[in-house]
């Protein structure tokens, strides 16, 4: 795999993933370690370090407990494993809630360390000042609205959103406010169809679905999800594109069957005095 340090290719940019609203979808997929960015290169356009993380790879019961070295680690991997898809990393929960200030910091941090090209934050309108601070420091925002898994005490769980008149107003309204912070993007998650389609039309920035329907200007997805590697629970939402998980029990199992057996390794896994 040739690193992204020593490439010259350019990597997408945020203008261009503004150019591409109300056209090609954008195609977007998380991936936390170089060999996995490195295989996703080629098809997507962003790349997102999420804090999914936590749970897909560390086995935690949220996105809670997730640190800025966790997300620093992994970003730097991926942005190293690629050299052409825009590479987005979360900022965890309480690192940038506090203050636009905090925000700042953290994001200083995340981008220098890891060499990404921009963060995303959760939230609307209590987000706004934050947005609007960091993109009026140089720091590239792809906001995040509708269910958020960051707040999912406070919502309630992992619920659908937008239901109701009232939430249908407050996600609007955040997409509205968003927008006009400066974020080039918006991630909508778990909304009813007809609010994803009413941001997307009447908001000049790309929306970036992930269970909020084709409407959206682009997609994105768990890898793991969609790779068939999860089976205790699968969202609505996704689509697996394969089945992994029994192929690589399989082929485990095998190995482990052959470890016993005194098959592998076999002489021809193995180094001679010539």
């Amino acid at each position: 795999m040739t690193q992204s340090s020593t490439s010259s290719v350019s990597r997408t940019s945020t203008d261009s993933i503004k150019l591409r609203k109300g056209k090609l979808p954008l195609v977007c997929i998380t991936a936390y370690s170089a060999p996995m960015a490195g295989l996703f290169d080629d098809y997507a356009d962003i790349i997102l370090v999420g804090d999914s993380l936590g749970m897909v790879l560390y086995g935690l019961p949220s996105t809670l407990q997730v640190s800025v070295e966790m997300m620093i680690n992994h970003g730097a991997a991926v942005v190293r494993g690629s050299q052409k898809a825009f590479i987005v990393v979360d900022l965890p929960f309480g690192s940038y809630q506090r203050s636009p200030k905090d925000a700042f910091i953290t994001a200083q941090k995340v981008m220098s360390e890891t060499g990404c090209n921009a963060i995303k934050i959760e939230g609307g309108k209590a987000m706004a000042e934050t947005v609007n601070f960091l993109v009026n420091r140089g720091i590239p925002v792809l906001g995040h609205i509708g269910m958020l898994p960051q707040s999912f005490n406070q919502l309630g769980g992992y619920r659908v959103r937008g239901k109701t008149e009232e939430t249908e107003s407050e996600i609007i309204q955040d997409a509205n406010i968003l927008e006009e912070a400066g974020a080039f993007g918006i991630v909508i998650e778990s909304v009813v169809e007809h609010i994803a389609e009413k941001i997307t039309k009447n908001i000049s920035i790309p929306t970036i679905g992930i269970g909020a329907s084709v409407k959206c200007d682009g997609q994105i997805i768990v890898a793991e999800d969609i790779l068939g590697m999860f089976s205790d629970f699968e969202p609505k939402f996704v689509k697996k594109y394969a089945n992994l998980s029994p192929l690589i029990s399989k082929a485990v199992k095998n190995y482990a069957d052959d470890v016993k057996d005194r098959k592998f390794p076999g002489k021809e896994h193995c180094y001679y005095k010539k």
